[in-house]
């Protein structure tokens, strides 16, 4: 089901934007995904939550270090300390240390094994995202990677993650159940984009959203295109320069 009341332990949970301009990056998405905004305050870094439908989908906030913007990933988990502890032991780095965020819960930021940036959250008072895989919500995060056998064993001991999939494209499992995916970067990208996690949100239509995020400002970096038997995704540069993916998956229909 697409309303979320709970989060296992090694589930992506959440997902936000840290970017110079807040206030642009609110307008776009907001404007693409159809988002409402809430500032939290600036007790709370001015961190804004974006909601679907009064449900919340994701948060842009003010950038926290000088590197372009991106969009972080969130995985829940049971203990961050402890989640913390089993990165560093794995060849990982702790960018954020654990620390709490007022009532809402515990985070911590890493750089993974290849250097991927993504992040652990300990719910408290927010759950995180309270719809998923719905057209303008969050529905999945992908892992482009310079070495793909070690980025499997190093998630495999920070979150408890088992592998699914195939050679080319290694499915991050937990409790049997798909959660993410994970895959060799292309040999194309540019030596100075570094491994990555890419987040992807849904859309009723990938060709009608990518269309409408160009004419917003964003940048088109691989056009609309089939999986067989999956969906129909796209990848866009939003215009401060953010990587985020559309997907629409197979119906029963297609």
């Amino acid at each position: 089901m697409p309303e979320m009341t709970r989060y296992e332990h090694g589930v992506p949970s959440w997902v936000d934007i840290g970017t110079a301009d807040p206030a642009g990056g609110v307008s776009f998405y907001s404007s693409l995904f159809g988002w409402e905004a809430q500032d939290m305050g600036e007790e709370a870094g001015h961190y804004t939550i974006v909601s679907k439908g009064g449900r919340q989908v994701a948060a842009v906030s003010p950038a926290q270090d000088p590197g372009p913007p991106r969009w972080t990933t969130y995985v829940n988990v049971d203990s961050v300390d402890e989640v913390a502890r089993r990165v560093q032991d794995g060849g990982g780095k702790v960018v954020v240390a654990p620390m709490d965020v007022l009532e809402a819960g515990r985070m911590a930021v890493f750089a993974d094994i290849t250097g991927a940036v993504i992040a652990a959250w300990q719910p408290g008072n927010h759950l995180g995202a309270q719809l998923v895989n719905e057209a303008g919500a969050f529905t999945w995060s992908e892992l482009a990677t310079s070495d793909l056998e070690k980025s499997k064993s190093f998630y495999s001991a920070a979150f408890g993650w088992e592998w699914g999939g195939g050679p080319e494209y290694a499915e991050a499992q937990v409790g049997g159940r798909t959660v993410a995916g994970a895959m060799a970067r292309r040999p194309d990208l540019p030596a100075e984009v570094p491994d990555h996690w890419l987040v992807y949100f849904g859309a009723a239509d990938v060709d009608a959203t990518a269309k409408e995020a160009e004419a917003l400002g964003a940048t088109i970096v691989a056009p609309p295109m089939d999986i067989p038997g999956t969906g129909r995704f796209a990848v866009a540069i939003d215009p401060q320069g953010a990587a985020f993916a559309l997907f629409t998956p197979v119906t029963d229909g297609d």
